[in-house]
């Protein structure tokens, strides 16, 4: 990781628009919050990709090798993971990747127990920047990246081609790569999936201010910020805010910071794609979409690319 969690909080604060890599909000309690909105009502996007994820299950193994290594970026619960392990044709081993490892070995042994004799190899990384794979792989025949759950979305335009670009890389020519992209649509549908009436969302931004004031002595109010949601159309996407409700005044690493009123920091943004637009951000990485699978409703698609020749 080129930053750390100090660095990004203090260059969030001196500069305008206070900005917060959401890669932070994935501590322990942050990824168990995450997993709890998965299943909320107002939530659609993981239900949704589950449902097409199963229903095409057979399909999507038809086009991955058998004996393929798979890796999985931003490793989550294995609702997803396992069905796919369990559908492929003799995987070669999985290895799961996340930024929490507290979380990454705690769902590697999930994994393990519902996919006996399968090699798992968990690895602490941070996908929104350069990373390596363990060096002590099983010996395959192909590799298979999995990224689901939308969380490209998460990046910039450039980000997402960069992170590509390092998956093409990674990968290899003749790769496979499933992900996820949640769709845009009507900020009706959108804004309550980001700010659900139980509050669970509420309370999973507000602890990346539980965490800074845990590991970095800061004094933030937690009971100052107020979580908000907001559409913007161009480009399509939801932003997380912590809204200042009162002029607040924090200390961190010797340093003071004055926020008013209005003002906020901001936690997450989301992307909303169309499947012509990804395919079109895909290519110009090297990734061609073979298949493409959304709902009845087109709320969320799962892609499938191959990996071309530079």
């Amino acid at each position: 990781m080129t930053q750390t969690l100090k660095d990004d909080v203090l260059a969030a604060l001196r500069e305008p628009g206070h900005r917060i890599p959401s890669t932070w909000l994935y501590d322990q309690r942050g990824s168990e919050l995450f997993e709890a909105i998965t299943r909320l009502p107002s939530y659609y996007p993981t239900r949704t990709e589950i449902s097409i994820l199963d229903a095409h299950l057979a399909d999507i193994a038809a086009v991955v090798p058998t004996d393929s290594l798979v890796v999985e970026l931003g490793s989550g619960s294995s609702r997803k993971t396992a069905p796919l392990l369990r559908a492929l044709e003799q995987p070669a081993g999985y290895v799961p990747l996340d930024i929490s490892a507290a979380y990454l070995a705690e769902a590697a042994e999930t994994l393990r127990a519902q996919v006996p004799n399968l090699p798992v190899h968990p690895w602490v990384a941070d996908f929104t920047t350069a990373f390596d794979l363990p060096p002590d792989l099983p010996a395959h025949a192909g590799r298979l990246g999995f990224f689901p759950g939308s969380t490209i979305g998460n990046l910039t335009a450039e980000n997402a081609h960069a992170l590509l670009r390092h998956c093409h890389t990674l990968l290899g020519d003749g790769a496979r790569f499933l992900l996820g992209i949640d769709l845009d649509k009507s900020p009706e549908v959108l804004i309550p999936a980001y700010d659900d009436p139980e509050g669970v969302t509420a309370e999973f931004n507000r602890n990346l201010l539980v965490r800074i004031n845990r590991e970095l002595d800061a004094n933030f109010d937690l009971a100052a910020f107020r979580h908000e949601a907001r559409y913007f159309e161009d480009p399509p996407r939801i932003e997380m805010h912590l809204v200042c409700e009162r002029p607040v005044s924090v200390q961190m690493a010797g340093e003071s910071f004055e926020l008013e009123a209005g003002e906020s920091l901001h936690t997450e943004t989301s992307h909303k794609y169309s499947i012509a637009g990804f395919t079109a951000l895909a290519a110009e990485a090297d990734w061609v979409v073979s298949h493409q699978w959304h709902d009845a409703e087109s709320r969320f698609a799962v892609l499938m690319m191959q990996s071309t020749p530079d």
